[in-house]
């Protein structure tokens, strides 16, 4: 080919003194045209008519090939392949420009295969995401060591093309690097080994909203990475978390709560202890007359009646060693009603009312019940809900809700 350019050019004229030049100049604008043209119809026909079938397919599979632009770039590996072609047949060996072109070609080569291998290995990280059913396997971390080493082995066989020597001959150099290599890639390590941890263990998965005081992360996980951990709050910023910091810290994983669909409420309520009494009589029949405590109540009566009769009252006097209901009980068994009755309430689930210890604040009763819903909003209405009745009612239970006073109680 190029005695071919060389006649050619002797044929038009061209003097001795710049006939190499010009068929340098002519030889080189060959394969940058061939490479060029090589490279459009690779990228616009091509890949453009591999898009269409792609997309027309049912297939989910091959839209990965394109999200990830792995056609794109496997047309770019045409061009340096070409170089690597064409250089020997148009220049000389011992040429000095043929050597560079065939040692750019193939840097570049191996540059853009590691990019493919790179896109490659995100299609399968997308592909396991969409069939996988449990996503417990670290799989992005996994991608990103392999990533890593793609590239350094690239970077290797680049700097070993650079020096004219073999690979084989920088790798044993790397013994000796080891510590510093440790060095450099301790957070790599750690975080390697923090995601086959988390895998194992099954701590937890992308999705899963957790909680980490610590680093102020309270929401879904969104990527769990080789070296970090990226976290969407409720307010939707993102906190990047470190991977190690899953199994050095404690945090809470939100998980089984969606699985099994029902969300604790778990708020006390806080009674004035002065305005704890017992009921006369005509208030506990007045209570009877509701439909969830006139069971309660009945049954009451009965075994008062029945453990209050062995006790001997002298005239008019009231033996305090007789059984009485008290407002705090007969309201604690109404709460308890109250939710058992409440189709928002999971029943298969613990729920109780219990007293807590008592403060210089009051009594607390505590609720301890679990919502059918594990959607926010919902959650946040039953529990309003809930409180709203029990707040309104304890009054007719001759029942104080404490708060500190305020300049309306003053004022009164």
């Amino acid at each position: 080919m190029n005695e071919l350019i060389t006649n050619w050019l002797v044929g038009q004229g061209v003097s001795s003194a710049h006939l190499e030049m010009t068929a340098m100049a002519i030889g080189l604008l060959i394969i940058i045209a061939i490479c060029a043209i090589s490279y459009y119809v690779a990228k616009y026909q091509i890949v453009n008519l591999a898009h269409k079938l792609i997309v027309k397919t049912k297939n989910t599979w091959d839209d990965a090939l394109i999200e990830h632009h792995v056609l794109t770039r496997l047309t770019l590996l045409l061009p340096f392949i070409l170089v690597l072609l064409l250089t020997p047949l148009i220049f000389p060996s011992e040429l000095l420009l043929a050597n560079l072109l065939i040692l750019a070609a193939k840097i570049c080569l191996t540059f853009q295969v590691a990019r493919c291998a790179s896109a490659l290995l995100n299609v399968s990280k997308s592909l396991y995401r969409e069939t996988a059913k449990q996503k417990y396997l670290p799989l992005n971390a996994i991608i990103q060591v392999i990533k890593l080493a793609v590239y350094l082995v690239a970077a290797i066989i680049i700097i070993s093309l650079i020096l004219d020597r073999s690979p084989i001959y920088l790798l044993s150099g790397l013994g000796a690097l080891t510590a510093v290599l440790i060095l450099v890639f301790q957070d790599t390590i750690k975080g390697l080994v923090a995601s086959i941890q988390i895998s194992a263990n099954k701590m937890v998965v992308a999705g899963d909203w957790i909680e980490l005081p610590k680093y102020g992360a309270d929401g879904d996980v969104i990527e769990i990475g080789l070296n970090t951990v990226k976290v969407e709050n409720f307010d939707k910023t993102i906190t990047t978390v470190p991977t190690y910091a899953l199994i050095s810290d404690s945090f809470k994983n939100w998980r089984n709560m969606y699985h099994t669909g029902a969300r604790r409420i778990k708020r006390t309520l806080i009674i004035d202890i002065g305005s704890i009494s017992f009921y006369s009589l005509e208030k506990v029949d007045f209570l009877a007359n509701t439909n969830l405590l006139k069971s309660y109540l009945t049954d009451k009566k009965q075994q008062l009646a029945e453990k209050n009769g062995s006790l001997n009252s002298e005239g008019d006097l009231v033996n305090i060693d007789t059984h009485q209901l008290t407002n705090i009980g007969t309201f604690r068994a109404y709460i308890e009603m109250y939710l058992n009755e409440n189709s928002n309430i999971r029943s298969d689930l613990t729920c109780m009312v219990r007293q807590l210890k008592a403060t210089e604040n009051g009594l607390p009763l505590e609720l301890y019940c679990f919502a059918n819903t594990t959607d926010w909003g919902a959650y946040e209405a039953i529990q309003a809900d809930i409180f709203d009745h029990l707040f309104a009612i304890a009054p007719e239970f001759d029942l104080r809700v404490f708060q500190h006073p305020t300049g309306f109680d003053w004022q009164k």
